[in-house]
């Protein structure tokens, strides 16, 4: 008797759980070949801050795949970030980007700059992003107004046990 509303809350845990789990593939698992850098000025007095156009960030290698994204700037201002490439080497990899993706592509958007803050539970594919993204910024020459770059380095080394991507 004394078991059974422990037995009773984790049931009904586990069941929420299993309910909450809505697996996702990526959109783009392989990188096609493109065009580094299309920047254009959209003025003769555009400054490097008002940078316009579209680059495709370098592919950063993580143990778990490899990230790459494009990003489209216009009039100063980032407008798109695609992902081309997310990790998948595993269907475990696949779940962590394609979920962590979308937060790291509306962190951009909203901040105007590559030093977003990690999603947790997906630290390499935070990082390869955000590193893939600060380097098509660094093609198209944008600037944060703030000055701020991504920092966030892919850790080195042996695995964690399948946790963190």
């Amino acid at each position: 008797m004394r078991r059974s509303p422990i037995v009773l809350t984790a049931t009904v845990a586990g069941t929420a759980g299993v309910l909450a789990f809505h697996p996702h593939s990526p959109a783009v698992q392989t990188a096609t070949a493109s065009a580094a850098a299309t920047p254009t000025a959209t003025s003769a007095s555009t400054t490097s801050t008002q940078a316009s156009g579209t680059a495709t960030g370098d592919s950063i290698a993580t143990q778990y795949g490899n990230a790459q994204v494009r990003v489209t700037v216009k009039d100063g201002k980032i407008v798109k970030v695609q992902a081309l490439e997310l990790q998948g080497d595993d269907p475990r990899s696949v779940q962590i980007s394609s979920s962590a993706e979308p937060v790291l592509q509306q962190e951009v958007l909203a901040n105007q700059t590559a030093a977003v803050d990690a999603v947790s539970g997906a630290t390499f594919s935070s990082a390869s992003y955000m590193q893939s993204v600060q380097s098509a910024l660094d093609k198209l020459g944008f600037k944060a107004a703030d000055g701020s770059r991504a920092t966030l380095q892919v850790p080195q080394g042996g695995g964690d046990g399948g946790l963190g991507f």
